[in-house]
């Protein structure tokens, strides 16, 4: 079963912190060990993992990407949001993480960010688990 969580951006480029949400999602799910699969199903946005504890490291990867793909460039794109789909690209739209004990597997500094390029927009991030044990009540 597919699992939904919800993300309102508030800018045009912005890394959401996802990672409660998608803990809250593991607890509510019951499981115990499995995979955790991540989707974006949107050809704007992506989703990374990288250091949760200090957002200078988010401001920089964006920053860094915009002088990569900035804004405004030679696109023939008539939405004019071709900057956001190459760096959606280049982030990617999926990711998977281990769970273990019903807790995801990540480093002391890592969290999952759901990456918007072509804010402010109410999104989705699709939640999958397999391989899981059910924890017993």
């Amino acid at each position: 079963m597919v699992r939904y969580i919800n993300v309102k951006s508030k800018t045009r480029t912005e890394f959401v912190d996802i990672t409660e949400k998608i803990q809250e999602t593991v607890k509510e799910a019951g499981i115990a060990n499995g995979i955790c699969y991540l989707f974006v199903p949107h050809t704007t946005a992506g989703i990374t993992i990288n250091e949760g504890a200090d957002p200078s490291v988010q401001r920089d990867i964006q920053t860094y990407l915009n002088k990569l793909v900035p804004f405004e460039g030679d696109y023939h794109h008539r939405e004019g949001n071709s900057s956001a789909h190459i760096k959606a690209s280049i982030i990617g739209m999926s990711s998977h993480v281990f769970v273990e004990d019903g807790k995801l597997v990540l480093g002391t500094w890592q969290s999952i960010f759901f990456c918007e390029f072509d804010g402010p927009r109410h999104r989705r991030v699709a939640v999958k688990f397999t391989a899981g044990d059910k924890k017993q009540a």
